[in-house]
């Protein structure tokens, strides 16, 4: 009987090895048959290769190149708001950051990139202040813009743009997922968005008590503290994050960032106000201790029982962009909803 187990036991075990060697084989991801051709954006960009020499404009897109391993292809980046991503600091000092803010056009094709990545039709699109996507395929640069800033979203009248279909982070998974694809590293993207859904789920089950109970209100920045600040739509990122946790914005409006007076976000009573707190110093509102203080000092908003009660929630401002950091927020304002015990 011992002897007729140990080789049924044998048996299973070989037939388990099988089995999980065929499964790895499944879940890895195809090879990037070459050319490529993706619709981006409305245009068609064809990839002869993958890419050795990428410049991304835009520190969402930047950060996704980082985490799919792709910083030994990277010759130049541009457009940063804050830190780069924790655990990224080594690497992102390896590449040349060619501006914090706006690139010129001559600095990106100086680097002769077999690839431009652009978060932003802002910089790189139909009235881009870089370039325009023809200018640069013309010197035979493919350009790969982030779906989340032209799907559902009209860029046409220049600034923040209109959004007209509510962003979801599946546009940031088409990013990474065809960003992977491009640079034939499919097993990296599938792996980072498993990740990031995962995260998703958990901070929802975090405050899940708290739908429908709570409302508020992000501050992004404003160009003068005595103007109306700009504030988040219902149909971006914040709008997203919010959505997924439950909270209304009590902000109805397309525009990615309107601004709104500060006596019209009072009368609505957020539960909570939204900071955004950024390294880039273009609005003195960029500081967030500016916010603080502001928020404590003005006639209108210190009435305000979310200030009152120091329901004021710091968030990076990469994470009000529709960017890879917004799991990020999510995370931030379930953890403080928690803290707070608004949830119960």
């Amino acid at each position: 009987m011992k002897s007729i187990f140990a080789k049924s036991k044998h048996r299973v075990l070989c037939a388990a090895a099988v089995l999980m060697a065929a499964i790895g084989t499944e879940a890895k991801a195809a090879e990037t048959s070459y050319p490529l051709t993706l619709s981006n954006c409305g245009r068609q960009v064809t990839f002869q290769k993958a890419p050795e020499r990428a410049v991304s404009i835009g520190q969402s897109s930047t950060e996704i190149l980082y985490l799919l391993g792709v910083q030994d292809r990277m010759v130049g980046t541009a457009v940063w708001i804050g830190p780069v991503i924790k655990g990224y600091e080594e690497v992102n000092a390896k590449v040349e950051r060619l501006a914090d803010n706006d690139p010129s056009f001559e600095s990106v094709v100086a680097k002769k990139p077999d690839l431009v990545t652009a978060q932003f039709q802002w910089h790189v699109g139909p009235e881009g202040i870089v370039a325009t996507p023809e200018q640069l395929e013309e010197l035979r640069i493919p350009v790969y813009t982030s779906p989340a800033d032209c799907l559902g979203k009209d860029n046409t009248d220049g600034g923040d743009g209109v959004r007209h279909s509510v962003f979801t982070m599946d546009l940031i998974y088409q990013e990474i997922t065809e960003l992977a694809q491009i640079f034939n590293v499919q097993d990296r993207g599938e792996k980072l968005v498993t990740e990031l859904k995962a995260r998703e789920d958990a901070a929802k089950r975090k405050i899940a008590s708290a739908d429908g109970k709570l409302s508020a209100v992000f501050w992004f920045s404003s160009a003068e503290l005595d103007i109306d600040p700009y504030v988040a739509g219902k149909n971006g990122a914040p709008g997203y994050i919010m959505r997924s946790l439950g909270i209304k914005n009590v902000i109805d409006s397309e525009e990615e960032w309107p601004t709104v007076g500060w006596e019209t976000i009072a009368k609505s009573g957020p539960t909570l106000i939204v900071a955004g707190q950024m390294e880039r110093r273009r609005f003195p509102a960029d500081d967030v201790a500016v916010k603080h203080k502001f928020l404590k000092s003005d006639p209108v908003t210190s009435l305000m029982p979310a200030v009152k009660d120091g329901h004021v929630v710091e968030m990076d401002a990469q994470a009000m962009n529709p960017t890879i950091r917004t799991i990020e927020g999510i995370e931030v304002l379930a953890e403080a909803v928690e803290k707070s015990g608004l949830n119960k």
